[in-house]
Order: C-alpha cells, then structure tokens, then sequence
C-alpha cells in the first residue's frame, strides 16, 4: 500500500507567508469610502493567494503532494453586510496561478469549511448560511480551475437533541442541494457526535465520499472496535472512493481515499491536537487495511503543520530502519507491505 503525507495551510518553516490574513468586519465599517475598503480587502486577499501558492511550492519541493487551502484566503467573503461584493474577478488571475500549479504537480487539494457549516441544522438561518459557506469555497476552487477531485470536506454538524432526526435531516437537507454542491463535498465523521458507522451510512445515503478521521474516532467511536473498522468498516469507507472514481470517469488508485491523523493534544484535553504525531497508532492502522487498499492519502492535522509532517517522515524512517515493511518512495510517501 501507497501513502502519501499532506498538512493544512500554514507553513510553520517558511517566514511571513500566512495565507489567512483578514480584516474584521469592525475595522471595515471605520472606513469613511467602502468601495476603497473593498480593493483593501482584495489586496488582502491577493497577498494570501501569493503566500499559498508560496506554501505550495515549498511543499513541492519537500515531495509532499496533498495540501489543503486555508478558508480564510478571502476576508468577510460571507459576511452578510457584504453580500453585494464579489471579489471573484479581481481575484481570478490569482487564483487560477494557484490552480496551475496544483495541476501541473499532481498536488491533490482541498478545503475544510469550518464548523458552522452544518446540514443537520434544524435552524432556517443556519441552513442558508452553510449553504453559503459552502458555495464561497466550492467558487474558490472553480476560480482555481480545480477539476471535481479537489473536494470541500464537513461534517454532519450537532445532534440537536435527537442524533437520529439530526441524521435524517442532514440526508433530506444536504441532498437537496444541487448536483455542482454535492460533487464537491466529502463527509468526515466528528469527535463529539456522528461516529464512523454514522457517518458512513449518511455519506453512502447521499452519494459523497467518506474521510475517515482516526483521531475522531478514538475520542468517539461507540461501540466500534478496531477489528470492525478495519475488516468492516473501511471497505465500505473505501468503496465510496471507488464509486467517486467510477462517476469521474477516473482509473482505480486515481482518487484514492483520505484519512485524517492527528494525535490528543493531553490526557486532559483527549479531543484537542497536539503539535506532533505519534507514528505508531497511525501505522496500525495503516497496516490493518493494508492488504486490502493499494493507495491511501492520509493528510495530517498537527498544530506544528508542515514541521510536524517533516518529523513524522524522520520518526518512520527510524522505524523502517528496524525491518518494518515501510518503504520511503520520496520524502513524503512511503510503501507499507500488507
């Protein structure tokens, strides 16, 4: 089995390079001309857009194939008193750059809209603000010229005091969203309320890949042992992959699936991410689905970012060195015998 190592937005080694500066919403309305505070906003934006694809090719450059952008690339895009503005144009040469890029390196991208865009909501207001929330992310990757492989990915959202009608709900609202919506999404299970089961049975409900966070699921995993994800579970989890391979016209191992790795910042704090990763839970894992999944993307949720990747790959190289079936192909991805 393939695996391949990605981080989340910042770079934690390059200097002056945040890809999330932003303006609040406070210090827009001081400002005496509005159509001045909005180029100010795009200049924002265009300063993050050239320190992601600055981040990219530092990435690149450490053979690491798998990013994911930072939501916050454009300030108060959704802020409602804002709903008249579209930065989009002024920012397309931008971002197309990023998107090039991305496409002649094979780096494989994507997005995480924050916690606030939830499906299972029962609340009208919210509903429309995910699905705002949403539309500015999936825009983003479309002004990038990403093709459908490059995915949103969100969880179901709260349990609202019924976790069953919560999930009912979250398959009836997400699934009335439109095709464009839901052939950028993918759906991960959470560490607070939808479990791996629960989440998988939505995902196949509506027709999304599923990204399975082995973090999440230590610190919520009901009633699932490690036997029943492996042997049960993850070809499930897997087939969703494949079935989004299938639709995408794609050769199998082309899109393969994705997992999140992160490890419990303290015993106090289970649910938090600490600054490193502690390889061997992750290559358990990794080893019990290996005889049955040839590729697998697994990207890292580390406070310390792209540091935290660099040790990872020199903590398995020591492991390795003991005759543990793991095979580094690059500086970024690894071979593990089934």
């Amino acid at each position: 089995m393939i695996v391949r190592f990605g981080f989340v937005a910042m770079s934690m080694i390059l200097e002056n390079a945040s890809p999330s500066r932003t303006m609040t919403f406070a210090n827009f309305s001081k400002l005496n001309d509005r159509e001045a505070g909005l180029r100010k906003i795009e200049r924002i934006a265009e300063e993050n857009l050239r320190s992601t694809l600055r981040v990219m090719k530092h990435a690149n450059a450490h053979d690491i194939h798998m990013y994911r952008f930072s939501s916050k690339l454009i300030p108060l895009s959704t802020h409602n008193e804002l709903a008249d503005w579209d930065p989009f144009p002024a920012l397309k040469p931008a971002m197309k750059e990023i998107g090039d890029f991305a496409k002649k390196t094979g780096m494989r991208t994507s997005f995480h809209p924050d916690h606030f865009c939830v499906f299972s909501t029962n609340r009208p207001d919210v509903l429309v603000n995910s699905e705002r929330d949403l539309e500015y992310h999936i825009r983003m990757l479309e002004a990038m010229e990403l093709p459908e492989t490059s995915k949103c990915n969100i969880h179901m959202g709260g349990a609202y005091g019924d976790k069953k009608l919560s999930a009912e709900r979250f398959v009836q609202q997400f699934g009335a969203l439109s095709e464009r919506h839901k052939q950028r999404v993918t759906l991960e299970n959470d560490d607070k309320t939808f479990d791996v089961r629960e989440t998988l049975a939505a995902a196949e409900a509506v027709g999304v890949p599923m990204v399975l966070d082995i973090h999440h699921h230590a610190v919520n995993s009901g009633d699932i042992t490690m036997d029943e994800l492996s042997a049960g579970l993850w070809p499930r989890i897997a087939r969703t992959w494949s079935i989004e391979e299938q639709r995408l016209g794609l050769e199998a191992g082309e899109l393969p699936p994705k997992i999140h790795a992160s490890s419990p910042k303290s015993l106090s704090d289970p649910r938090g991410h600490a600054d490193y990763l502690e390889p061997e839970p992750l290559l358990q894992f990794l080893r019990s689905v290996a005889s049955a999944t040839p590729r697998i993307d697994c990207m890292l949720e580390a406070k310390q970012k792209d540091a935290s990747l660099l040790k990872l790959m020199e903590d398995i190289k020591e492991i390795a060195a003991s005759g543990n079936g793991i095979r580094f192909l690059d500086g970024s991805t690894i071979e593990i015998e089934p």
